[in-house]
């Protein structure tokens, strides 16, 4: 079985661990708290302590003597001045031995944290037990200074210092700063559906600047280091807004919210793609609800406003169907590919009369770069083209004049993708 008293003492030491405040950093004047101007800040020397050697923190004397210090610093801004440190609301520590009252100092350090490069700054105050006021005057610009609180240790029957929570607000012309601000514009609250924002940030009072975060809707979407923001992906409806952080010590955040952006969108569609054989004729299906549309090109199709139109290319041809709404426009796109329907005819009869006088291919046209060679029964070449039109067509002749009748073999290299070749036998007739 445990020892009774040792339990008890194990559970005082427990208590005590839990209920003991552990001091802030800014017991230590490498770690001094930074005061921003005309903020309310709730500070605390419970539990601090002083760090006590030649030369080091808290090895001075001005209107008191340190005993448990906590270190505070300001820096003034590029104008400086006057400075005021106003404390209040101040709840002492009670038990047996404690004082209850502060001592406080503002120094200017030649050497941060050294005591002997400490020079007094404005008022010093020492058994303070209610609201009080650090003051100085003309203080340089562009300079930090150092705040030192400490408990006092005076009276009849006291042996500990002050332990206090306070409240601590810093004014005065010497910190004080233009309030810094931020606007945000638009190149345009109303877009076409994928059409370029530009938002651009301006700030005012507001140095040191690095950064801007954007947002959308409330979410973040982007860092910038200029002050604009562009993007194709807004919305109907969405919102954008912009934040930046302004000064580099005691820094502000100051952010701006842009009107609701419209964005006109068309619904559009030009419908599948489509492949027809030559000499075909297709319906394209189109759909919009835009208030005007018409489709390019116009040649081979019904009507360039109709969203049903019917078309009859001799060639694979994309159809544009463009929309208007507002100033806005939108196209779409469809192809007709046409499959060439390729003819060969087996006789000709080049007598002059004007009919057949020439051997016609029907859909070479599309082919300007094909190879055709022509020989007779022997073998021997007739007539030989690169590419094969109308203007180009066989006569029934070679360089010596007209052939005879009979029976001659071709060889036609289309030379394209698919590298298709077509051979076979014509007939001339006299």
């Amino acid at each position: 079985m445990l020892n009774i008293k040792f339990v008890i003492v194990l559970l005082i030491v427990v208590l005590r661990s839990v209920l003991t405040f552990s001091q802030e950093n800014y017991n230590s004047c490498s770690s001094a708290l930074e005061l921003c101007p005309n903020q309310v800040y709730s500070i605390n020397n419970i539990g601090a302590n002083i760090t006590f050697c030649p030369g080091c923190e808290d090895d001075f004397t001005f209107c008191f003597s340190p005993e448990n210090t906590i270190w505070l610093s300001f820096t003034t801004n590029a104008v400086g001045g006057d400075v005021s440190l106003d404390f209040s609301n101040l709840q002492f520590q009670t038990g047996t031995g404690l004082d209850n009252s502060l001592n406080a100092a503002i120094v200017l350090p030649l050497v941060p944290c050294n005591a002997p490069s400490y020079t007094l700054v404005g008022t010093c105050v020492n058994d303070a037990i209610g609201p009080f006021s650090l003051t100085a005057n003309g203080l340089d610009p562009n300079t930090t200074y150092f705040v030192v609180v400490s408990g006092d240790l005076v009276g009849v029957n006291v042996n500990q210092p002050g332990e206090c929570t306070f409240d601590l607000v810093i004014s005065g012309p010497g910190v004080d700063r233009p309030v810094p601000s931020i606007s945000i514009s638009m190149s345009d609250e109303t877009l076409c559906a994928q059409d370029l924002l530009v938002a651009t940030a301006s700030v005012s009072n507001c140095p040191d600047t690095s950064t801007y975060k954007w947002f959308v809707n409330g979410v973040f979407v982007a860092e910038t280091t200029d002050p604009q923001y562009l993007t194709t992906e807004i919305e109907d409806g969405d919102i954008v807004s912009v934040e930046a952080s302004c000064f580099s010590l005691c820094t502000e955040v100051v952010s701006a919210i842009g009107n609701s952006i419209e964005v006109i969108t068309i619904n559009l569609d030009a419908g599948q793609d489509l492949t027809i054989d030559y000499g075909d004729t297709v319906q394209l299906f189109g759909f919009t609800d835009a208030s005007s549309f018409s489709w390019s090109p116009e040649f081979a199709l019904s009507s360039s406003n109709s969203l049903t139109p019917f078309v009859w290319p001799v060639a694979t041809t994309t159809y544009t169907l463009s929309a208007t709404e507002g100033e806005c426009t939108l196209s779409d796109q469809v192809v007709v590919s046409v499959v060439p329907q390729l003819n060969f005819p087996n006789t000709f009869s080049p007598n002059n009369d004007g009919l057949n006088d020439t051997w016609q291919i029907t859909g070479i046209e599309l082919y300007p770069d094909c190879f055709l060679r022509i020989h007779d029964r022997w073998g021997q070449e007739v007539y030989q083209s690169t590419g094969y039109s109308k203007e180009k067509a066989w006569n029934g002749e070679n360089r010596n004049g007209p052939l005879s009748e009979g029976v001659y073999f071709y060889l036609i290299d289309l030379r394209d993708e698919n590298k298709q070749q077509y051979k076979g036998s014509i007939t001339l007739i006299r």
